[in-house]
């Protein structure tokens, strides 16, 4: 059952409750008030008429010791006021001595009254309701039982009436309240059904689909809310199909890179077992299988490097600049094919050096592939507000802007003829991200086509001093 017929359910069920015990009450208050009333009325003629009887009695003649019964049912007769009145005068040994034509009113109060006891009762007869009283008169010498009937009819049909009245209008209110609670059970309920619109749109695969936010109050709270886990959903599912492109891409791509060399070798390894060849052809054959092994074994290692990497434990300790570009100029000193050009400032950084210098390599080496030969390359170190910038720049042929973000991926290769050349996989980059990212830094990236290509990153800084050094 849906949440707003519940509400509508269970606000009718209240409101069905809350009438039907406020109008019992409201209407038998208004009966017992009544009947209270008419009792007392009854009561209150009761005595009227005993006195009235009393009176009556000591003025019959004195020549009666006793008062006699024919004189009761006349004074009797005479009290019944033409009939308006019912009443019945029992003696002593209550026996009827008079009645009142219709009076039917049972002996159950004589037994509960005397003479300081006045009694009543309320009976039912037919389609009447009386109040019965009954009280002791002394009159020359004799007990007498005085009994009276009052109609209270009306009293019971008014009660009826108004719980006739009553019901109608509770089935009025309960239906216009019906119509009314659904409207705003309906309102009240509108988040709710956004939500679960939005969270079938999102189950069908629809991440971008957002709740309409309608309140201001917990609902539209918990709307904001729950675009707030969607768009972090879809974040993360953006992120999840991304890495699962890159992971296909990569399987590509590696399948791909192993294909080439194996087919080499395997084709070069077919020609050296089934052919008897010349010293030089094997020798070339040999070479080549030797040359595309090594890049295969070179690519495994950049692999592994790049696991160990990211599921491996980092021991971040201060290492001085000095120390990383002093590695560096030992290096690439003897390489007489480019230009290397080393300047830092001095100083200290927060890095696991070994990791560093594998990144500086790498960037050198890609900074050296993408040159002819010959050409400069600068390596910096720059002390700045927000860190140690380390930079190396070439000019190189620069890489097309849609291409800067594909390059940090495993395998790609912005020119792959150049690269399987100089024994390159695509491997480098995504071993430097993977260990900048360890040393919470990135990679920047800073190319334009035919200009050059300028590569930089940031580490933390520890206590260093100023100065600095230039190396050619």
């Amino acid at each position: 059952m849906k949440f707003s017929l519940k509400l509508l359910l269970w606000t009718v069920i209240v409101l069905a409750l809350a009438l039907g015990i406020s109008g019992f009450y409201f209407v038998n208050y208004v009966f017992e008030t009544s009947m209270a009333r008419e009792t007392g009325q009854a009561m209150d003629e009761s005595r009227i008429l005993r006195f009235a009887f009393e009176t009556a009695a000591l003025n019959v003649p004195a020549k009666y010791d006793v008062l006699a019964d024919h004189t009761i049912e006349e004074i009797g007769h005479n009290l019944e006021n033409g009939g308006s009145r019912r009443l019945r005068i029992l003696d002593e040994h209550r026996q009827v001595v008079y009645k009142s034509p219709g009076f039917e009113g049972d002996d159950l109060l004589l037994s509960q009254t005397d003479e300081a006891v006045n009694t009543w009762q309320v009976i039912h007869k037919g389609e009447h309701y009386y109040v019965q009283t009954c009280m002791m008169a002394d009159a020359l010498n004799r007990v007498l039982y005085l009994e009276t009937l009052r109609d209270v009819t009306e009293v019971f049909r008014e009660r009826a009436l108004g719980f006739l009245v009553y019901r109608r209008v509770t089935v009025i209110m309960l239906v216009l309240g019906t119509f009314i609670m659904h409207g705003i059970a309906s309102w009240l309920t509108r988040p709710i059904r956004f939500l679960t619109r939005a969270t079938r749109r999102m189950a069908e695969g629809e991440y971008d689909y957002r709740a309409k936010k309608v309140s201001e109050d917990e609902l539209g709270q918990l709307t904001l809310d729950f675009n707030r886990m969607a768009n972090a959903l879809e974040e993360n599912i953006g992120k999840l199909e991304k890495e699962l492109q890159a992971r296909e891409d990569f399987v590509a791509a590696f399948a791909h890179e192993l294909k080439t060399p194996l087919t080499a070798i395997i084709g070069y390894a077919d020609m050296l077992r089934s052919h008897r060849l010349d010293e030089e052809k094997s020798f070339l054959s040999a070479n080549y299988i030797y040359t595309e092994g090594k890049r295969l074994e070179a690519m495994s290692f950049r692999l592994l490097e790049i696991m160990v990497t990211r599921h491996g434990k980092l021991q971040l300790q201060i290492v001085s600049t000095d120390l990383l570009f002093e590695y560096l100029y030992n290096m690439y000193r003897t390489n007489r094919t480019m230009g290397f050009h080393l300047k830092h400032d001095k100083g200290t950084v927060w890095a696991e050096p070994n990791l560093i210098k594998s990144v500086l390599m790498n960037l050198i080496d890609n900074a050296c592939k993408a040159s002819e030969p010959g050409s400069v390359i600068l390596v910096r170190g720059i002390r700045q507000k927000d860190g140690y910038r380390f930079l190396v720049k070439d000019s190189g042929v620069g890489i097309p802007k849609e291409e800067q973000e594909k390059i940090t991926e495993a395998f790609y290769m912005v020119d792959k003829s150049r690269s399987r050349s100089k024994n390159g996989a695509g491997l480098g980059l995504a071993l430097c991200v993977e260990i900048l990212a360890l040393h919470k830094s990135r990679l920047n990236i800073d190319s334009e086509p035919g200009k050059g290509t300028c590569m930089s990153f940031v580490l933390a800084e520890g206590p260093g001093r100023e100065g600095g050094e230039d190396r050619r």
